[in-house]
């Protein structure tokens, strides 16, 4: 079959590999019909998130057609529509029956502190092959298997597999509420949708911070209010507009990769604290393989954090859903201490949120697809991955057809 392979850092490819089998009897096979690129597949490429193994296929959101099942799937049958959410999970495990999918004791084969485990990611995650590929073998099929309501695209589907939950679970873990004013951090498919979930919530108003004006417009055709970091201070914005008093909850949906401001009053701070960020990007990206503007890592992995702390109430809360490597170590806990300020992180638990807000999908009261900018077929995703990572206009979020 056809599978997108990382190779190594910069490198990767559209191969010909071998079709998955089934390996234990709960396991499922799935014939992929769309998958999607995420900023954190652009990670293992830039070299922000280290320890890939060579070969193993990229990818952790897809939905699919059962073609095979273990005999201990008693749940699901051949044919079925099903989505695949991004993080694996036992469905047995104290941490599972809790809903911490991400955090299952059974799923990762380092064992049971070694953190969680997902598609298409580090050696430390499993690894487990991801799901950019033709067919998928599915783990604890009868957990990590998730119907799609009748009515329910590909296109919208696929987005409960990853960005839609994670959006959900930033919201949640900034404990937004009603009337509360929400700052996102981030104008990507995650911030976007972060966005979406922080009002579908109660929040009274959702600003979002980015410093790409193509991500900000469609920021603003869903009628957040947009603050570019190259135009503005997006710290001084965020209080003018709150009457100095700062936003009630903050989504961090950057992470490790971020960018700090080229032009406007922000950059001169910026530039300042260049040899600081300097330092932490040899920490989090000790190797990469840039090429012009190709695979180039975050020049400020703090900056959101930072920016973060600052422009969030006192006693207020912030949501890290952007994704930081065990290597990143920086952090304003000072700042944050001395604000009282509530910090909630982690990875999403996506199977907890996936079956309700497909329920929200099939209802028409969310559609996520909407963040869908570019669709693409296997053939061409090299060339779609290499968009997406120069973040050119247009290409906020991909996902690429497989097989009909």
């Amino acid at each position: 079959m056809k599978a997108v392979v990382w190779h190594d850092v910069g490198e990767i490819s559209v191969d010909e590999v071998p079709q998955p089998e089934i390996k234990h009897p709960a396991d499922a096979i799935v014939r992929i019909t769309t998958s999607a690129i995420c900023g954190t597949d652009l990670h293992f490429i830039r070299g922000t998130m280290a320890g890939m193994k060579p070969g193993t296929i990229l990818g952790h959101e897809a939905v699919g057609v059962i073609s095979e099942l273990g005999p201990q799937v008693r749940n699901f049958g051949a044919g079925d529509r099903v989505v695949i959410p991004s993080t694996i999970g036992c469905g047995s495990c104290a941490y599972c029956r809790a809903g911490y999918y991400a955090q299952c004791d059974a799923a990762n084969p380092n064992g049971r502190d070694a953190g969680t485990s997902f598609y298409g990611g580090p050696q430390t995650t499993g690894p487990f092959d991801g799901l950019q590929a033709e067919y998928a073998r599915v783990p604890f099929a009868h957990t990590n298997l998730v119907p799609i309501p009748p009515g329910v695209s590909d296109e919208q589907a696929v987005m409960a597999s990853d960005i839609f939950p994670t959006a959900w679970f930033g919201a949640r873990l900034a404990e937004v509420g009603p009337g509360d004013v929400v700052a996102v951090l981030g104008a990507g498919p995650v911030g976007q949708l972060a966005a979406l979930s922080a009002r579908i919530q109660g929040a009274g108003r959702v600003l979002i911070i980015d410093g790409n004006a193509d991500r900000l417009e469609a920021a603003r055709r869903q009628n957040a209010e947009t603050v570019n970091f190259n135009a503005e201070d997006p710290v001084a914005a965020v209080k003018a507009l709150t009457s100095g008093i700062g936003a009630d909850r903050v989504i961090d949906a950057v992470g490790v990769d971020a960018q700090r401001p080229s032009d406007g009053p922000a950059a001169a701070q910026a530039a300042e604290q260049a040899e600081t960020f300097g330092a932490e990007q040899q920490q989090v990206a000790p190797r990469t393989n840039a090429r012009g503007a190709q695979w180039v890592p975050g020049d400020a992995p703090s900056q959101a954090l930072r920016w973060a702390t600052e422009l969030v109430a006192k006693a207020g809360t912030i949501g890290i859903i952007g994704v930081y490597p065990p290597q990143a170590e920086s952090f304003p806990i000072g700042a944050a201490m001395n604000r009282n300020l509530t910090i909630k992180l982690g990875n999403c638990n996506h199977r907890k949120y996936a079956p309700g807000l497909l329920s929200r999908i099939a209802a028409g009261t969310a559609d996520p697809a909407a963040v869908i900018s570019q669709q693409e077929q296997i053939p061409g995703v090299i060339e779609a991955y290499e968009a997406f990572d120069r973040r050119e206009p247009g290409w906020t979020k991909v996902t690429l057809e497989v097989s009909g």
